[in-house]
């Protein structure tokens, strides 16, 4: 399994082949992801790189945080797991637990 990096202050303007060939000196990239704002589509100037090991990964790290990339110094650390979603208890009324009903009569 490989291992997840996160890069930030990434300029908008570089490309996931820009990014592969900055990490690929350190070894196997197996996947890149930029982070794209979903309105615009525009890059929100950090992703993710994953590396074919850990060694891999740290070698990544070393040799690419801090790196200039077009006109940005880039910040590479190793990714944190996403926390696990807690199951939130059925409510039929899809209101938050201990939110009533409203009652009135409405507007006349």
């Amino acid at each position: 399994m490989g291992k997840q990096l996160y890069v930030t202050n990434i300029s908008f303007q570089a490309t996931e082949e820009d990014i592969l060939k900055l990490f690929s000196v350190a070894g196997t990239v197996r996947s890149i992801k930029l982070l794209t704002d979903p309105q615009s589509g525009k890059s929100k100037g950090c992703g993710f790189v994953e590396m074919a090991t850990l060694a891999e990964a740290l070698e990544a790290i070393d040799c690419c945080d801090d790196a200039l990339l077009i006109d940005r110094t880039l910040t590479v650390v190793e990714a944190r797991p996403p926390k696990p979603k807690t199951p939130q208890p059925y409510n039929k009324n899809f209101r938050k637990p201990g939110n009533e009903p409203r009652s009135g009569k409405g507007r006349k």
